[in-house]
């Protein structure tokens, strides 16, 4: 008794593998810009409306930040400001729902 392919379905299979992580990969960059914008201290609004998201699927990453010049030392701290971390609780604070929206765009339960 042997197994026969009569069609090889890897690059399909690998295809919509990467489609689905790109999904995922989509959706936790929302839902984690949408917890960096709860969480960012808000003076005039344009810290919060620049915080934004860019998916990389080439490296299986997604990014969130901003681009405002002043975001760094709202973050951080200065020696004059203490810190008001808005991006790194987005990022770490919500692992297992990023995980748990990746596992749902990739089939698993």
């Amino acid at each position: 008794m042997g197994i026969t392919v009569n069609q090889d379905n890897t690059e399909q299979w690998a295809r919509l593998f990467n489609q689905a992580l790109a999904k995922g990969l989509e959706e936790v960059g929302l839902t984690a810009e949408g917890y960096a914008k709860k969480k960012c201290p808000v003076d005039t609004g344009r810290l919060r409306n620049s915080i934004t998201h860019v998916v990389r699927a080439s490296e299986k990453a997604v990014y969130i930040g901003t681009n405002v010049e002043y975001g760094p030392y709202v973050e951080l701290g200065t020696r004059h400001m203490k810190a008001q971390p808005y991006l790194r609780p987005a990022a770490s604070g919500h692992r297992s729902e990023y995980k748990q929206i990746l596992k749902n765009n990739l089939g698993g339960s």
